[in-house]
Formats: C-alpha cells, structure tokens, sequence
C-alpha cells in the first residue's frame, strides 16, 4: 500500500486548525503487486559492506514541504488510530498508535520510534552508499510509500537497531509475514540488494506465509 501526500495535506490543515489535526486517509497509487516468494525472488543478491557509513549522510526528519510539521510528526499524524492532538510548531501530543511488532496500543508519541523499516545503516549497505545525498535525504523521510517508515514502540526499535530479518525478527509471530512483505517492498522500491543469510532467513519466512501479497512502486529517479 502506498501513503499519499495526504500526509503532508493534513498537515497543512493545522495552520487553520492547530490544536486538532485528524489522520489523512490513505489511497493506492499504482504499484506493482506480487507474492512475497516472488518479491525475494526480484531482490539482486550481492554482498555487504558497510565501510563508509555514518548515520548522519542520511539526512533526516526534515520539513520538506515546510509546512511546520518534519517527516517523525507527519508519520505520527497519519498513523494515529484517532486525531492526533497537535499543538503549536506541528508538536503531537496525543493520539492512539498500534505498534503492530509487538501488538501494544501507545497514547504518549514519546513512547514510539519512527521506524526506517530497512534501516539506514542496513540501506547503505545493500547500495545506498552508491547514492547521492539528496537520494539518501529521500529515502530517510520516505513518506510516499506507506510502510517505508512506521511508528513503533521505542524498545521494539531499537531492539531491532540495524538488523536485517536473518537476525531480528518482530516478537508478535503474527506480525512477521507482513514484515517480511515490507521488508522486501521496501527493498524493491529503493533498488536495495539482499546478501545471502538474509535471503535465505525471507525465503525460510515466505514457505510459511502462504500467498502473502505484496505491492510496491518504484522510488522516483533522483
């Protein structure tokens, strides 16, 4: 599923409301649709290097289009179960999220993390260090396709730190397929390779996934 620049609409209607933004709705752009066996399947095999990385040439929770609210506010807004309570400055308050990793229901936004759901540093390993800064800066506040960044609870995240899934995987089993969908969605729609235990550990996940769907729309050209 792709999320809109809806994200961004609702977040320019807190000028006229400020206290009370309620969550976009979500539509499907085109995408590409597929089972998660064949989006593995679609993933270039290549080896990994992280040499070179730094967290910060990934430019991110910016305002891109500077309507007050950065990319971690316009994720919380538009995943908010409820309207979120926003203050002054795009300042989210309040709201309802479900952290579907661990299937907790979280009031307080300073309870979650934004979650990079292939993380930078595993990006960057698997091409993104290939790619210009401003290619990076799209990439770390992805806010077109709906699973590229998810609000999840804080101690999920960072157990998950930079991990690919052949390491870490969400604690709720019942979560897994639809990570290992976003996972490889993710990956397609950035151009990402796979090294070989991560391959390995999706393809061991999709044989137990059935025909779970997956969809994806390619990242604009840079």
């Amino acid at each position: 599923m792709i999320k809109m620049s809806a994200r961004a609409l609702a977040a320019a209607a807190l000028s006229v409301l400020p206290l009370l933004a309620a969550a976009p709705a979500h539509a499907k752009a085109p995408a590409d649709v597929l089972t998660l066996a064949d989006g593995i399947q679609r993933l270039p095999l290549a080896a990994e290097s992280r040499e070179g990385y730094e967290r910060t040439k990934f430019k991110h929770w910016v305002d891109a289009d500077k309507d007050s609210c950065n990319t971690r506010a316009e994720v919380l807004i538009s995943e908010s179960r409820v309207p979120a309570t926003v203050e002054t400055g795009c300042k989210v308050t309040a709201g309802e999220w479900y952290s579907y990793y661990d299937g907790v229901t979280v009031a307080a936004p300073g309870g979650l993390d934004i979650d990079h759901m292939v993380p930078l540093a595993e990006a960057w390993d698997s091409g993104a260090s290939q790619w210009t800064a401003a290619r990076r800066e799209a990439y770390a506040n992805d806010l077109t396709a709906e699973r590229s960044l998810v609000a999840v609870t804080a101690k999920t995240n960072r157990s998950k730190s930079d991990q690919d899934p052949s390491t870490w995987l969400p604690p709720l089993a019942d979560a897994r397929c639809t990570y290992a969908a976003d996972w490889v969605s993710t990956k397609l729609r950035w151009g990402l390779t796979v090294d070989k235990p991560e391959a390995d550990a999706l393809t061991e996940l999709a044989s137990d996934c059935g025909q779970q769907p997956i969809e994806y729309e390619p990242a604009p050209a840079a």
